[in-house]
């Protein structure tokens, strides 16, 4: 009985530490994200921005996907993928108009797919 009550409240701990632990990973690397996105932001906001700059942004969200997977559903991060490579096209063209909304998005989604997967009432229930 001693072994098996010892056995839940360790699993409840590993459960509970392992859940702070990936909110936090989640948390940080939509964060670091988000401030590339903002100053990529600013470029094409300036119209000063370059098809490198948004590969530049592209690449870091390359990097941090391989880690995300674990975490978080394809779909989510295939969105992100997508509104990328669209504002890629857009900066790449000087189309400034349509790639200001794109990068909108982009931040949209870098804060809220952390808050989606946070450990909230609303996510439990």
């Amino acid at each position: 009985m001693k072994k098996t009550i010892i056995t839940i409240i360790a699993v409840v701990i590993l459960l509970t530490v392992g859940a702070v632990y990936e909110n936090r990973f989640i948390l940080n690397e939509f964060n670091d994200f988000d401030t590339s996105l903002s100053t990529l932001y600013s470029k094409i906001e300036n119209q000063t921005a370059t098809d490198l700059d948004v590969y530049a942004v592209q690449s870091k969200w390359v990097e941090k996907k391989r880690h995300l997977h674990a975490f978080i559903p394809h779909n989510e991060i295939k969105e992100v993928d997508l509104w990328l490579a669209e504002s890629v096209i857009y900066v790449k063209n000087k189309q400034w108009e349509e790639a200001l909304p794109k990068i909108e998005v982009l931040r949209e989604l870098a804060e809220q797919i952390p808050i989606t997967f946070s450990v909230r009432l609303e996510n439990i229930l």
